[in-house]
């Protein structure tokens, strides 16, 4: 019965995400920026989708994985610089920039908890401080690689528009240093609030976490 809500409740969260991932195809920004943007996400989601019957996540971690696609695909639509919310704080607050690609990296600090899940099952670590900082190394390394792609996008295609708006910098050159920093700052609060939830969930599915 438990198993059957879970799946409900999961196949609804994909819903979601499919619908929004559908309505950010339409008319986008620039389809060369949107696939940039969008496929890490859309290849996640197919990894996720080919493995959900032999290797199911806890609910959590498909929350999760569904905010971030869903915020991911906003970006890759209107591009991170020229979301319309995040481009009326700037004007309303007299920001300096629109934020919506610092607040998705502070975000992507919530996979902290998807990475911790995989290494828990799939490793002999269990919970506790060797954990949290193997965990929080995952999500440094994976800030910085993204950092790395998006700086050898930009010279491959020799700084031409797509690029600009796909580093979404906006003139600051500390712009990579502040997204791996709000990520990792992201994945510290992540592990030290949902931790003991996504203990209860594990428990839940029989998964030895001591």
């Amino acid at each position: 019965m438990l198993k059957e809500k879970s799946t409900k409740l999961h196949l609804l969260l994909l819903v979601v995400v499919l619908a929004v991932l559908i309505w950010s195809l339409i008319k986008p920004n620039g389809y060369l920026i949107w696939t940039m943007e969008a496929l890490p996400a859309i290849v996640a989601l197919i990894i996720l989708l080919a493995t959900y019957k032999r290797f199911r996540l806890t609910t959590l971690s498909y929350f999760i994985i569904a905010l971030l696609s869903i915020t991911t695909f906003i970006g890759a639509h209107y591009t991170y610089t020229k979301v319309p919310f995040f481009n009326w704080l700037k004007d309303h607050f007299e920001l300096n920039r629109n934020h919506y690609d610092r607040f998705g990296h502070f975000l992507k600090g919530l996979l902290a908890i998807v990475l911790r899940e995989i290494t828990i099952r799939k490793t002999p670590l269990k919970k506790g401080p060797w954990l949290t900082a193997i965990t929080l190394s995952y999500i440094l390394a994976i800030s910085a690689l993204y950092e790395i792609i998006e700086w050898l996008a930009s010279i491959i295609s020799k700084g031409g528009k797509a690029s600009e708006e796909f580093l979404g910098s906006q003139g600051d050159r500390w712009d990579a240093q502040w997204d791996m920093s709000l990520t990792f700052l992201g994945a510290i609060l992540a592990l030290l609030f949902l931790s003991k939830l996504h203990n209860k969930l594990l428990k839940k599915k029989n998964v030895d976490i001591d």
